[in-house]
């Protein structure tokens, strides 16, 4: 027996489509990224320029992939076991590769933990489960549930994991990447760092994408 209140909000996230999200935020290039047996992502910082990298753990082995292009830098089809699972350590890390090598990163999925649900600037991110055991991804610009103002204009239902199961959804630390992580693809979104984008509405101009 569920309230009218949950039947509402039942209703309402059932009614409305997949939408892109909205400027500032725009889709990688190669931004869906196939990965078969995905077990969690995290998020690292690149020691030359401080951009996003996203790590991936998977059954098999290890990846890390420059959250602007899509690419994946460096790839680990054979870790150490005692390291390839963030489940063997008490703050769910896996060892970095490549260019991170000598940095641990937190993995949240199918062991536990969690990416950022929100930004400095005001943006949230929420997962739903309207048709359970699916998931649905909101991103809001107005604080979070209750979403009072019209779909598509104050929040977006912008993915659907309606084929595979959910294994993160979130915000990087700097708030410059979007991130959904199901066991069988990546996908990610990416914008200028919000700082910047205050500042151009500040001088009243939009910051390019």
């Amino acid at each position: 027996m569920i309230s009218d209140y949950q039947r509402r909000l039942r209703e309402q996230f059932l009614s409305v489509p997949v939408v892109a999200p909205p400027v500032p935020w725009h889709a990688v290039p190669n931004g869906l990224i196939p990965i078969g047996g995905l077990l969690g992502v995290g998020f690292a910082l690149a020691p030359d320029d401080g951009r996003d990298l996203v790590m991936v753990v998977s059954v098999d082995g290890h990846g890390l992939f420059d959250t602007v292009t899509g690419e994946r830098i460096a790839r680990d089809r054979d870790p150490d076991p005692d390291g390839s699972t963030p489940d063997a350590v008490p703050d769910l890390s896996c060892p970095g590769l490549g260019p991170i090598a000598s940095s641990r990163v937190r993995i949240a999925g199918l062991f536990g933990g969690g990416l950022h649900t929100t930004t400095e600037d005001g943006w949230t991110l929420e997962v739903v489960s309207p048709e359970w055991p699916h998931d649905r991804v909101l991103l809001s610009a107005d604080g979070g549930i209750p979403h009072n103002g019209p779909h598509g204009e104050s929040w977006w239902h912008i993915f659907d994991s309606n084929y595979s199961e959910l294994r993160a959804a979130g915000f990087s630390p700097s708030g410059r990447t979007l991130a959904v992580a199901t066991s069988s693809d990546l996908t990610l979104w990416t914008r200028q760092a919000p700082d910047v984008e205050r500042s151009a509405g500040r001088l009243g101009r939009s910051p390019a994408n």
